[in-house]
């Protein structure tokens, strides 16, 4: 039986608010992948030491509270400094000015406010693959 799909679902900095997160964590398990969900309060060390503890083939992150620019790149910094194969997405409250300067740090997609779920999963399972 081939592996599941395992997503890392992340809050980085002092973004109180995870509802969305949780919605999406539910609908990719809902959908048959394995979601692991850091809770909040994040650093992105903490992320992807915890990415790499899980194995994950996924990291969504989720910030709503403007630190997207520093955070989101910090993340993917780390991700390439220990050569992670992984799909990294964003969501949350970002300014469409802003999508262009994620995507060039390596973000694969960004979800906005009002992104049917949907669509979330569909991205996840056409563009994710689990490490056999």
């Amino acid at each position: 039986m081939p592996r599941k799909i395992r997503v890392l679902i992340a809050k980085p900095g002092l973004d109180g608010h995870d509802r969305g997160a949780k919605v999406v964590a539910r609908a990719l398990r809902d959908a048959g992948m394995e979601v692991i969900y850091t809770g909040l309060h994040q650093t992105p060390e903490q992320i992807v030491q915890t990415a790499l503890q899980e194995d994950v083939d996924a990291i969504g992150l989720s910030c709503l509270s403007g630190a997207h620019d520093v955070l989101f790149p910090r993340v993917m910094e780390l991700v390439k400094e220990n050569s992670m194969d992984v799909v990294v997405t964003a969501g949350g409250i970002i300014p469409e000015e802003d999508i262009p300067k994620l995507k060039k740090c390596g973000i694969a997609a960004v979800f906005g406010p009002g992104t049917p779920i949907q669509e979330i999963v569909r991205f996840h399972k056409e563009n994710v693959k689990p490490r056999k």
